[in-house]
């Protein structure tokens, strides 16, 4: 664990460090796009940031080669190099759509490519744990198949969730660590130590997160771009991959021990841990899908409903929109970790009951409006007898003076009204603004 916690800070340290750095580079080489319709932001920032947490991947590879225990997982196995190679690809390529706003199509392909270039190298699914049934062996297409549509699934979940400042660092943050705990009780427990590669991905990818947050916080000084985004998507989806395609239990506890293999729900969880960890992104993207199609419009086309936006449109603030994606994704990642741990537990179960109907009072929580009776006005707070102190004054202001002149209704979504609401209309995108570096 101590190796585990040193290439973890090691990765952290060196994404913060650099991402310094990498928002002056991107500055001055121009990549800070205008102002979208789309966007929540209101003041041109710089992308990028994928890069600095690009070089926390390496440095983190790097020290956990050369740590005695974590050595073993790449003398025993190919798939931390199968990682570097993917993501250098699928880097590059975000690099390239930060600066250059490349078309969608060719990401998909060179997303395809990445997680090709992983299965050519060993990092794919070999077999599925089913429940009932056991170990069911794929075929080499199949795993192929399956592998890329998990890699490119994983990747767009994650870009599609990037639209408020440390919403996709953050739930991609929770996610790992809830991961990083299931796969290391499966490397340490039970001696698994083909769940190694996805324990070290998972605290990598943490590190990553972890080190790139405090520069992405809102107000963001920086934020990752596509370089960032698909980063750790891509890093999240090979962990998923691993524990999932390479963790044979039939083959390491033998037939003899096949039944209490099968009754073991560590076995099966890698059928929902994967799921469970990109569970509000995989929504989000199904949901934007559906959503453009159904329109006519390409899937690829982009717009305002996403699950933040709506959050945004309800009512809640930009930090209580992040917070309560913070507080989903935990809730899902780990209450899918607690029944790993003991599925037969009613305790967990009643817990993640409560906690789900503590999460809507809260996504619920701006239309509700407190109103206090007049017989208790006297003992509440000013704020909640506000309305009626302001309706007296402007009655008696109506009274001593002359009728003011109708105004023009203002439409709800206009910038400056409420709070200048960040889904507006823009006056001016930031253009010829000075960007303080």
């Amino acid at each position: 664990m101590r190796e585990y916690l040193l290439t973890l800070c090691v990765t952290a340290a060196v994404t913060y460090l650099l991402t310094g750095p990498v928002r002056k580079f991107a500055i001055v080489a121009g990549a800070m796009p205008e102002i979208r319709a789309r966007d929540v932001h209101r003041e041109p920032t710089p992308r990028l940031g994928g890069i600095a947490m690009f070089f926390g991947l390496c440095a983190g590879l790097l020290v956990a080669d050369h740590l005695s225990s974590l050595n073993e997982v790449f003398v025993r196995s190919n798939e931390p190099r199968a990682l570097l190679s993917g993501a250098a690809l699928i880097w590059l390529i975000g690099v390239l759509d930060d600066k250059f706003e490349i078309d969608a199509l060719i990401k998909l392909g060179g997303q395809m490519i990445a997680a090709g270039v992983m299965v050519m190298q060993g990092l794919t699914i070999l077999w599925l744990p089913v429940p009932g049934v056991g170990t069911v062996a794929v075929t080499q297409w199949q795993g192929t198949l399956l592998t890329v549509a998990l890699v490119v699934v994983t990747i767009n979940a994650v870009n599609f969730v990037d639209g408020l400042d440390g919403l996709a660092a953050g739930m991609v943050c929770i996610a790992a660590g809830a991961f990083f705990m299931y796969a290391y009780r499966i490397w340490y427990s039970y001696g698994i130590e083909e769940a190694a590669p996805a324990t070290l991905f998972a605290a990598i990818l943490m590190g990553m997160c972890v080190g790139f947050l405090p520069h992405n916080m809102h107000p963001a000084r920086i934020f990752m771009g596509d370089s960032g985004s698909m980063l750790i998507g891509l890093v999240l989806a090979a962990g998923a991959i691993s524990v999932t395609g390479q963790v044979d239990p039939d083959r390491l506890f033998g037939a003899s021990e096949r039944s209490a293999v099968h009754a073991m729900v560590p076995v099966y969880i890698p059928l929902l841990m994967p799921l469970s960890i990109i569970a509000i992104p995989a929504a989000d993207l199904i949901l934007a899908i559906v959503r453009r199609t159904w329109r006519g419009q390409s899937p690829f086309a982009a717009d305002r409903g996403h699950l933040h936006h709506r959050l945004l449109e309800v009512g809640h603030s930009h930090s209580r929109a992040v917070l309560i994606m913070y507080f989903w994704s935990a809730l899902i990642g780990f209450g899918a970790l607690a029944y790993s741990v003991n599925s037969a537990s009613m305790w967990i179960v009643l817990g993640v009951v409560f906690l789900s109907a503590v999460g809507l009072v809260m996504l619920l929580l701006p239309r509700f409006t407190p109103h206090a009776p007049r017989w208790a006005e006297a003992f509440v707070p000013p704020r909640y007898r506000r309305r009626r102190a302001a309706a007296g004054a402007l009655e008696n202001a109506g009274e001593d003076q002359p009728e003011a002149e109708p105004r023009e209704p203002v439409a709800a979504a206009v910038a400056g009204v409420n709070g200048a609401t960040a889904l507006g209309a823009r006056p001016d995108s930031g253009k010829g603004r000075k960007v303080r570096i």
